[in-house]
């Protein structure tokens, strides 16, 4: 078996003939059956035996109908830790909500919450670990914030030098790329990279950017040739390998089996979340406490004629805005194949357009806290809103980002592109 040792400049190449997959168009219907990279156990299992693994997983991290722990669990790998993102390793904590370390009850694996005040793994997590894994399943927008814990986790363990194993899956918004390109004045935990709100890239490739376009901490951007192998085997070692998607390109409409987290309920929501996620930026409710986050949204002073809805309280949301206040705004709803055509590959600003332009009280419609800034990655969108620009206008201001985005993105795709 060879070892390849690659550098940046050739890493897409060789990350490509690890786990080539034909490059076949999938119909947007997703006829063929997309597999995931953790569903491909016959070619990582054997780089997991007789190793002490980490985990970083959520509900997500399914293996066909069990999870990936229990997977590797009953399949004799010797998971020592686990890695919890926002919402938890069982993802049922509301967004924000402060997660401790604990115990999972199934298979009392020790579990550490990477969110809140520790984002990024130590030297002490890692210690008596051999190998790491990354298995989430992301909706791939910016401010979802599974692509800056999966920064933090790939930046310690190349800190660290300890092998990462992503095992890589679809983006169910990965065909088409838009939005304003985050000006790192504005950097946060829902926006670490100068990338536009949707930037159509699997964890895998996104991954690869992050090393490649050295965005990483100076002494992980350091560790700058990579041991990749054509057929991934236990006696060659690696630093980073992405496990592929197989039947996936960036033209394919994948359903989530599994919703990312407990306000994100269906691929509806996934679809409208790069639109409707400006609310939470207002003082609107954008859905939190009904059975339709991000589909439904709307505030107690906009005009009477509008949809009502009364949110309250529930497992996804125990606090939110407007909470028992009926609220008057509007209901997105219909088939997958309706939605996808009411976005049609970009995002909608109309609704966040004629929010602004129906509410009575112009001062008080953005978050004093300046959170819209955070969202749309600068502080031109919030004035532009202000100034009543068409949304012609505000598109044109994101044209030079993307396009100099767009030129990135390219180097680091496992799959066919969308065009």
């Amino acid at each position: 078996m060879k070892m390849y040792i690659c550098s940046i400049a050739v890493l897409f190449n060789c990350l490509i003939a690890a786990g080539q997959t034909n490059n076949k168009t999938l119909n947007p219907l997703n006829t063929q059956k997309i597999i995931t990279g953790a569903d491909r156990m016959e070619v990582y299992l054997p780089l997991l035996k007789g190793k002490a693994v980490a985990v970083f997983a959520n509900q997500t991290s399914m293996v066909g109908n069990t999870h990936l722990v229990d997977t590797l669990v009953k399949s004799g790998i010797n998971i020592v830790k686990i890695f919890g993102p926002e919402h938890g390793f069982r993802g049922s904590a509301d967004a924000g909500e402060h997660v401790g370390d604990a115990k999972d009850s199934k298979t009392g694996i020790p579990v550490i919450s990477l969110y809140g005040n520790h984002k990024k793994p130590t030297a002490e997590d890692f210690k008596g670990v051999d190998v790491l894994i990354f298995d989430i399943q992301d909706v791939g927008v910016r401010f979802y914030t599974y692509i800056s814990s999966l920064e933090y986790y790939l930046e310690a363990a190349l800190e660290n030098h300890k092998p990462l194993m992503i095992l890589d899956r679809p983006n169910p918004n990965g065909f088409y790329v838009d939005g304003p390109v985050l000006d790192m004045k504005y950097k946060s935990f829902i926006g670490m990279q100068p990338v536009p709100i949707v930037y159509g890239m699997t964890i895998g490739e996104y991954a690869l950017m992050l090393a490649g376009e050295n965005m990483l901490s100076k002494e992980a951007n350091a560790v700058n040739a990579y041991n990749i192998t054509t057929k991934p085997s236990k006696d060659t070692p690696f630093h980073v390998t992405v496990i592929k998607c197989k039947n996936y390109d960036h033209k394919s409409k994948y359903v989530l089996p599994v919703m990312p987290s407990p306000n994100i309920k269906t691929m509806q929501s996934i679809y409208l979340y790069p639109s409707t996620c400006f609310f939470e930026g207002t003082v609107f409710s954008e859905g939190r406490g009904t059975d339709k986050p991000f589909q439904i949204f709307g505030h107690p002073a906009m005009p009477k004629n509008l949809y009502s809805f009364v949110p309250k309280p529930n497992a996804g949301a125990k606090s939110s805005k407007c909470f028992y206040q009926t609220c008057y705004g509007w209901q997105i709803d219909g088939t997958n194949e309706e939605i996808l055509k009411i976005v049609n590959g970009k995002i909608q600003l109309k609704y966040f357009i004629e929010a602004y332009k129906l509410f009575p009280g112009k001062d008080s419609f953005f978050l004093k806290t300046n959170f819209i800034n955070k969202l749309a990655g600068n502080a031109i969108f919030q004035q532009q809103i202000k100034q009543r620009k068409t949304e012609a206008d505000i598109r044109k201001s994101w044209h030079p980002g993307l396009i100099k985005f767009k030129t990135i993105r390219k180097k680091y795709l496992l799959y066919t592109d969308f065009e």
